[in-house]
């Protein structure tokens, strides 16, 4: 699709808020790590998954680490796209490939605010675009944007396979949404998000042919790298399961999560779990919130697809916040209700909002746990 169709200077504005809103947390999080002796370059691309990524990218898979209990942790857990970029920028820049991480996330980033703004320009109009993208940006988690991670290359994916969906452009959309699963298990909401889209299509008179070719391509990047890891394990057509199985990793229906919650409730860290059940049944009220107001279906699929694989994983549950990043049709419903403010009063609100997320973003990075 050429630029002049994407609406780049219609975008401008969002994007301008974006990179400030992510500006303002880096700059925090430099000012933080200056005080506590951290340092953000190492927080950003050296720890956590990061370090995995570049690891696959220095040195391809077949990397794992045996714990005391049994468990293995196996880099094929960590789908391919994201280390071969960083491979590719590292190749190109000379940069280390953490370093490059860091260069694919800001550039998928705004990638995908761009595709937020998109969609939601599409949806409700231009300023809850702009608004829906500052949104996105001020999460309290939103410096996982900022970081050698995948979830702003999967979000960009993401929104730009549902725009396509919206708009018919089906070849682009099923293209985009191969490249969503090569880049997490998640991506399993755009597929489905694509085939909806193409089966609503084809019932409503759609005669072409490209819907069903949409629908074809989604699901190739997901089934390769499942079918490679299979194949590589020899765990068959379950061997990725039990790759995430050695990283305690499942999907119990979120028995386990209501179990954590209900062990925070018994124990002196009462407020850790109301603070839990107040954020899920915030999610659930957003998505109830996108159902009432009939956000179109894909959206919804993929939205819903993405909370409950987020709410419903039985393991690492300190990364369900940033699970939940991807859902980005989530935060639509806020975004209409600040595009009818004043814009000064819907500015000040998103500035206090940007600069405790700021915060609370140097906050958990400094802390012990993964991110």
């Amino acid at each position: 699709m050429p630029v002049k169709d994407l609406g780049f200077r219609r975008a401008a504005p969002a994007l301008a808020v974006f990179v400030a809103v992510r500006l303002l947390g880096l700059t925090v999080l430099a000012v933080w790590g200056a005080a506590a002796g951290s340092s953000a370059h190492t927080l950003l691309s050296a720890r956590w998954d990061s370090l995995w990524y570049a690891r696959i990218a220095a040195e391809g898979y077949g990397y794992e680490v045996a714990l005391p209990n049994g468990d293995v942790h196996s880099n094929l857990a960590f789908f391919p796209l994201l280390p071969w970029l960083e491979r590719l920028v590292s190749a190109v820049t000379g940069l280390g490939y953490g370093s490059a991480g860091l260069v694919v996330s800001a550039l998928a980033g705004l990638a995908a605010a761009w595709g937020i703004f998109a969609v939601a320009e599409l949806v409700h109009g231009r300023r809850a675009g702009v608004f829906a993208v500052a949104v996105w940006a001020a999460l309290p988690v939103g410096i996982v944007q900022s970081m050698a991670y995948s979830e702003a290359l999967f979000t960009a994916l993401a929104a730009w396979s549902l725009y396509g969906v919206l708009r018919g452009h089906w070849l682009t959309a099923g293209l985009l949404a191969a490249g969503a699963g090569l880049t997490r298990p998640v991506g399993a909401a755009v597929v489905a998000a694509v085939w909806v889209a193409a089966a609503l299509a084809l019932r409503g008179g759609e005669r072409s042919w490209r819907p069903v070719a949409g629908a074809l391509l989604a699901p190739l990047g997901a089934a390769a790298y499942v079918l490679w890891v299979g194949a590589r394990t020899g765990g068959g057509l379950t061997g990725y399961l039990d790759v995430q199985g050695g990283w305690g990793n499942g999907f119990d229906g979120g028995l386990a999560f209501a179990r954590f919650i209900g062990t925070r409730l018994a124990s002196p860290a009462f407020p850790a779990g109301i603070g839990l059940i107040a954020g899920v049944a915030l999610v659930l009220w957003l998505y109830a919130l996108c159902v009432r107001r009939r956000l179109p279906v894909p959206l919804l699929v993929y939205a819903g697809i993405v909370v409950a694989l987020a709410l419903c994983a039985s393991g690492y549950f300190g990364s369900k916040p940033r699970l939940l990043l991807p859902a980005f049709p989530l935060v639509f419903p806020p975004a209409v209700a600040l595009a009818r403010w004043r814009t000064g009063r819907a500015v000040a609100v998103l500035g206090a909002v940007a600069a405790a997320s700021a915060v609370y973003g140097a906050f958990w990075l400094n802390g012990s746990g993964p991110p």
